[in-house]
């Protein structure tokens, strides 16, 4: 390929490309962003390469700091601030954590449910989904380490003998040499913590060689030399899937699992408790 610099009316068009990506659907990542600008339909197509990725994100550099794009439309789940939280008086403490309050979405369902994601990248992106269902989300940052799969077994065991019947772990990752081992390897670091009549299901709902072909998603070949699973060819990175596609395949699976008006029924019990908590701090 030809690299060429481009023009002001490239830059231009690009920035329009960005804009109408997240516009439509926000956050999302860097990286989400980059695979629908290598779209070839697409007036300005960006090459599918470091370089590629590298106009995007300078680009969006760009467009953040001169105020195009909003700041809280690029998901970064990878670099955070830690803060202590201070109060004024026990008033301005039940107000604040009264937001805080969440109902038990899943106390009285037989299945516990929780979201693995490869990177932390797609752990920003899928954030507000998990946050939104009540259920763990755990970025493994590729093969996870031993201490965050040993904390997540104990919490599965944990629910499981509080009376949960099941645990359904959903997986999202790359499909490439190691990706496609990834989550095969947290399962059997998993199992090792668990009681060995505990009824968990693994299930990968993201990325798979059918919606490959079926949603079209850019590939690229493997790495030469990579002995790992043969039987890919064609890699895929998980941030090519559009993002808003991914959260609907994270919604559906898990929407799955909860009776018909069970998340309605939950938001109003929910909403009548923080009015209890904020009259308390009314009255403090």
């Amino acid at each position: 390929m030809t690299r060429t610099r481009m023009t002001k009316a490239h830059v231009e068009q690009l920035e329009d490309q960005i804009l109408s990506v997240l516009s439509d659907d926000h956050p999302q990542s860097v990286r989400h962003v980059f695979y629908r600008m290598t779209d070839p339909r697409l007036p300005v197509v960006i090459e599918k390469s470091e370089r590629g990725y590298g106009q995007v994100q300078r680009r969006m550099v760009e467009m953040r700091r001169s105020g195009m794009l909003p700041y809280g439309w690029i998901a970064d789940a990878t670099r955070r601030g830690y803060h202590v939280n201070t109060f004024r008086d026990r008033s301005d403490f039940l107000r604040r954590m009264s937001g805080l309050y969440r109902a038990d979405l899943w106390s009285d369902l037989p299945t516990y449910v929780e979201v693995w994601v490869e990177s932390r990248s797609l752990a920003g992106v899928l954030q507000a989904t998990c946050e939104h269902y009540a259920v763990s989300l755990y970025p493994a940052g590729g093969f996870s380490s031993l201490t965050l799969v040993h904390e997540a077994s104990e919490a599965i065991s944990l629910e499981l003998e509080c009376g949960k019947e099941r645990a359904l772990i959903l997986y999202v990752g790359d499909f490439d040499p190691a990706g496609v081992l990834i989550d095969q390897s947290i399962e059997t670091e998993m199992r090792r913590h668990l009681p060995n009549d505990a009824v968990v299901e693994f299930r990968r709902i993201a990325i798979n060689e059918e919606q490959i072909a079926l949603y079209e998603l850019p590939t690229k070949p493997r790495k030469p030399g990579d002995k790992r699973a043969a039987h890919v060819q064609a890699t895929v990175e998980a941030e090519a899937m559009p993002a808003h596609l991914m959260k609907s395949l994270l919604r559906a699976e898990i929407d799955a699992e909860l009776p018909a008006q069970h998340m309605k029924a939950i938001q109003v019990a929910e909403e009548s408790e923080i009015q209890a908590i904020n009259l308390l701090a009314l009255a403090s």
